[in-house]
């Protein structure tokens, strides 16, 4: 588990400074959308929204796009789109288990470019419920590490809010709870006054493949194309790789 979150989490920083910026942004754009049409425009009576605003920001998206983006959703200004999520399942290298969570305006497009993306690239897809009875969700809130900030300190602030367990990822730290407890463990960060960067409901696999160099550069050439292709927001799977297979590929 704490492989593929580490990887992800090193992706998310990585797609904020480099070329992806943009399509990141766009991605970011639709969970806005969604989260003011969902819950209302208001931060406050809205965590999803609060959640995916905080995750924009961190990501140094300009104001008034995130505005914009809120008032589309929550109907006050005109040029929202019809939004549906959209989970695929599928396979990659090496058995690896793979979700693809999409949010698109075209069913078949998405199911189309899926379908290209992960056959071209070593894997397959697989009927819905073949791979998600892997998976648990869960809500995942990312912190990181900052001088004098222990998970020790981590794990009490979080403990009594509902927090499962806190992860070390080397640069940071995973806390992990029920979907249900994640305002609340997120907000008692906050009380305790430390930062997160970003805090999700996300699936997180119930057991783990290891991946040696070969395998692990297959499976993340996969998720690659897979996420560059515009209608995905997450790609979830339950690869786990070593530190030293890690750095060998860096």
């Amino acid at each position: 588990m704490s492989g593929h979150s580490k990887w992800a989490t090193t992706k998310h920083k990585k797609a904020i400074i480099d070329s992806r910026r943009a399509k990141v942004f766009a991605k970011q754009i639709r969970a806005i959308e969604v989260a003011a049409r969902n819950g209302g425009a208001d931060m406050e009576g809205n965590p999803t929204l609060f959640d995916a605003v905080t995750k924009a920001k961190k990501s140094s998206m300009p104001a008034d796009n995130i505005d914009r983006a809120i008032k589309r959703g929550a109907g006050l200004e005109a040029g929202a789109k019809d939004w549906i999520t959209i989970m695929y399942e599928g396979y990659g290298p090496n058995g690896v288990a793979i979700m693809i969570e999409c949010l698109s305006d075209n069913r078949n497009r998405s199911a189309s470019e899926i379908k290209v993306a992960v056959t071209r690239n070593g894997g397959s897809m697989a009927d819905l419920g073949s791979v998600s009875y892997l998976f648990n969700r869960k809500g995942v809130i990312i912190v990181n590490k900052v001088d004098g900030l222990t998970e020790d300190r981590v794990l009490e602030a979080v403990l009594d809010a509902g927090a499962e367990e806190v992860n070390d990822l080397g640069e940071s730290f995973e806390v992990v709870c029920e979907p249900v407890d994640l305002v609340q463990v997120r907000t008692a960060l906050q009380s305790a006054g430390i930062d997160y960067e970003s805090a999700d409901s996300s699936f997180l696999p119930s057991m783990s493949i290891p991946l040696d160099a070969d395998g692990a550069k297959k499976v993340f050439e996969l998720i690659d194309a897979i996420e560059e292709l515009d209608d995905v927001q997450n790609v979830y799977s339950n690869f786990d790789v070593s530190d030293e297979v890690m750095a060998s590929l860096e």
